[in-house]
């Protein structure tokens, strides 16, 4: 199973710079969801955890699956949580809880916003949930990006689809879920010179790319969601939208298989 861990600060910001920001004393206003964010997603096959301070990511951890293709998240996620915690300084540093709340995984989305609840009522934080698609496409970092182009996150859906949103320089849109080939139609066109960027974009991409997008090569870190990401598009929502008690609706786009399933064993 691939794993990674960073500590010392770099920037987390949603736009794909990761130069370190200056540190300044947090006013009021930027109480919440400001200040020390404590970030997860386990919507992909990658389990990312990440604290920022003001921008600076001070303690990341990510896991890939493990030899029989499975998410980590169910028998990693406690415990890289604990270990990016401790990394930057402990519980009561931290502000914010901010998840993945998807599109991707219907098993990882319910363990990550189970995730999210508990601690936000163990510890009595409050939770922002955070597109996973936003944050795929703020990991693309702007220069990359032709002049004027998007930036696209996309997931792999199954079933030959894809879940996509794309980010045309003020925020990434509502996601859509559709098959490869059909991405530039179903994000509204405008799209030329973009790039899609995620494990979905990886897994299609003679799809994708034959449907205008430029995709990076596999092993490129903006093809693995970072939850860096997620702490730097919380900081950037407003005053109010974290949560205590937790409120976050996963973002399913898709009835589950088992669903399916048993809806069809219902009628034979």
């Amino acid at each position: 199973m691939a794993r990674g861990r960073r500590r010392g600060a770099r920037g987390a910001g949603g736009d794909g710079d990761a130069r370190p920001r200056r540190r300044r004393r947090a006013r009021d206003h930027d109480r919440a969801p400001r200040a020390v964010i404590l970030g997860f997603d386990t919507a992909t096959g990658i389990t990312a955890v990440a604290v920022a301070d003001r921008g600076a990511v001070v303690s990341e951890e990510w896991a890939g699956p493990g030899p029989d293709g499975r998410p980590a998240a169910a028998r990693e996620l406690l415990g890289m949580i604990d270990a990016a915690v401790r990394g930057a300084g402990g519980w009561e540093r931290i502000r914010t809880v901010a998840v993945g709340r998807g599109p991707g995984s219907f098993t990882g989305l319910r363990i990550a916003i189970s995730t999210a609840r508990a601690l936000s009522q163990a510890r009595r934080i409050p939770v922002v949930g955070i597109d996973t698609t936003a944050a795929l496409a703020a990991g693309i970092a702007v220069d990359r990006v032709a002049a004027g182009g998007a930036r696209v996150g996309v997931v792999d859906a199954r079933r030959g689809e894809v879940f996509a949103a794309a980010d045309r320089g003020e925020g990434a849109g509502e996601p859509v879920v559709c098959r490869p080939r059909e991405l530039a139609e179903a994000l509204g066109g405008g799209l030329a010179g973009a790039t899609a960027a995620g494990d979905g974009a990886v897994r299609f991409r003679s799809e994708i790319e034959a449907a205008g997008f430029a995709v990076p090569v596999d092993e490129d870190p903006a093809n693995r969601l970072s939850a860096a990401r997620i702490c730097g598009l919380a900081a950037k929502m407003g005053r109010g939208e974290a949560r205590f008690p937790a409120v976050v609706t996963p973002k399913y786009m898709r009835r589950p298989d088992a669903e399916r399933w048993r809806e069809r064993d219902h009628r034979s």
